[in-house]
């Protein structure tokens, strides 16, 4: 027990001496001094230490030899805190300013970098993602021997999943609801459309946009169901034109998928289809 106590009073001491001594530096008009003490703390990983002092130095120290590093560091300073948002702006400064610096490349890789870092979950808007995907992209254009090209590639390939599953739970989403909102027979076919028209639509546009997505079965799915559904829901002189249309979906599905767990349910649909669609 007295060993834990002093080894807690030494932590205590320990943290007062450096504050004590980080407040000192802060409070000098020795640059150097200034300087040297950020570049120890972010070495050391003491990044809450060192992003003030560097926030203080990038001003201080514009037009200097150290101007580049200052700003690189607190760039990669706010990147290891995880405040992406303001790293990715940091690094932007830094690359705008020294596209030709001595961390010109990898400045440029760090912004797609933290953009990714913040990109929300796929159910949430994809803002974010869509521009960590430019930001990447540019990277790759302006360095495309970069050393950082290969994780560039495959952060691509994970944020465009990302927008994706974005897409597929939006389609899926409109077949839930299916009829919801009170959309009646009538309403689908004078007003111009309802869930299942708009599930269509989202997926197919999405099997246009990424032809080599691993959803792309999913969406398939979500095609040939919803437009079963519709054909049932529709009104009597547009069943026969619907119902044709799922049925070549159904044929279409199980061609391309022949192994598909859905394959029953496509043969069942086509046997229903063909109560309308037999001459």
């Amino acid at each position: 027990m007295k060993k834990r106590i002093l080894i807690g009073l030494c932590a205590v001491l320990l943290l007062t001496s450096c504050a004590h001594e980080y407040n000192q530096v802060y409070k000098t008009t020795n640059n150097d001094y200034k300087y040297e003490f950020a570049k120890e703390c972010f070495a050391k990983g003491k990044y809450g230490f060192a992003v003030p002092l560097l926030q203080d130095l990038v001003t201080i120290e514009k037009g200097t030899d150290n101007a580049q590093e200052c700003l690189y560091m607190l760039a990669m300073a706010e990147y290891c805190l995880k405040d992406y948002q303001a790293a990715s702006e940091t690094f932007k400064k830094y690359y705008q300013t020294y596209p030709r610096g001595q961390y010109a490349e990898m400045a440029s890789f760090y912004i797609g970098q933290s953009l990714f870092e913040g990109t929300p979950e796929p159910r949430l808007d994809q803002t974010p993602t869509v521009a960590a995907i430019a930001a990447f992209q540019e990277y790759l254009d302006i360095f495309p021997n970069g050393k950082m090209k290969e994780t560039a590639q495959q952060r691509l390939f994970a944020l465009q999943d990302k927008l994706v599953r974005k897409e597929y739970l939006n389609a899926k989403l409109y077949y839930n609801l299916g009829s919801y909102f009170g959309n009646s027979i009538r309403t689908v076919d004078n007003n111009g459309g309802n869930n299942y028209e708009a599930c269509i639509i989202t997926a197919q546009n999405a099997l246009n946009d990424y032809p080599y997505s691993d959803l792309r079965e999913d969406f398939a799915i979500l095609i040939m169901k919803s437009k079963f559904e519709l054909a049932q829901m529709s009104v009597e002189e547009k069943k026969v034109q619907r119902f044709q249309d799922a049925e070549d979906e159904c044929y279409g599905f199980i061609n391309e998928y022949p192994d598909s767990k859905e394959r029953k349910t496509a043969e069942d649909y086509i046997k229903k289809c063909k109560q309308y669609t037999k001459d």
